[in-house]
Order: C-alpha cells, then sequence, then structure tokens
C-alpha cells in the first residue's frame, strides 16, 4: 500500500495558462511558445511566434531541448490541451518551467 501513496505523491502538478492570458503575454514580451502537435496539424495553421517539436516523435524529449532556453519559462500547446500536458511534464520533470495552454489550437482560434 505504501507504493501506491508513494507513486500519487509522485505526480507532478502542471502549470496552465488560458488562450486569452497567451494572447495577452504575446502582446507583451516574447515568449518560448511551443507548438506539440504533428506537421499535418500545422499545415492546418499554428500561432505565429511558436516553434515546433512533435510530441510523438520518439527523440520529442531531446528536440524540443535543442530548441528551448531552460532558464526562461516555456509555454507549451496542441490542438486540444491533452498532449501539450503531457509534455509539460516530461520538460518539468528535465528542469523547464512549463505552462500548459488550456484549450490548445482549437480554443486559440475560436478566440482569434
Amino acid at each position: 500500500m505504501s507504493f501506491f501513496f508513494m507513486n500519487c505523491s509522485s505526480q507532478v502538478e502542471v502549470k496552465s495558462i488560458s488562450t486569452k492570458e497567451l494572447k495577452e503575454l504575446l502582446s507583451k514580451e516574447k515568449i518560448q511558445l511551443m507548438d506539440v502537435r504533428t506537421p499535418k496539424e500545422i499545415k492546418e495553421g499554428a500561432i505565429a511566434t511558436a516553434t515546433f517539436s512533435n510530441y510523438f516523435d520518439t527523440n520529442f524529449k531531446e528536440k524540443a531541448s535543442e530548441i528551448l532556453d531552460k532558464s526562461k519559462p516555456v509555454y507549451l500547446y496542441c490542438r486540444s490541451g491533452n498532449r501539450s500536458e503531457k509534455a509539460s511534464k516530461i520538460l518539468q520533470e528535465n528542469g523547464y518551467e512549463v505552462y500548459n495552454v488550456l484549450g490548445g489550437y482549437n480554443k486559440w482560434k475560436q478566440e482569434n
């Protein structure tokens, strides 16, 4: 039973930001914004200043690390927010300060 509790306590808490908060932030400063969707999804549209690293690539962590600066916060988004939350946990466990964009690109597109 203690194994179960130990497992639960090691869960990584992911910080989040709404698409409205992201838009306001983007209007004020240059931030590290990463789109973790597939190339096919990105062809359908993306947020202008985003960099890209496909969450489904086997070497996602390495590719993202080549692009990102650990000394600055990272904002991640995908289509709806699920993949970016998983990607956030991976990067957070590797020393990044990460924010998951709630609702992802779908929500961004609705509002902008």
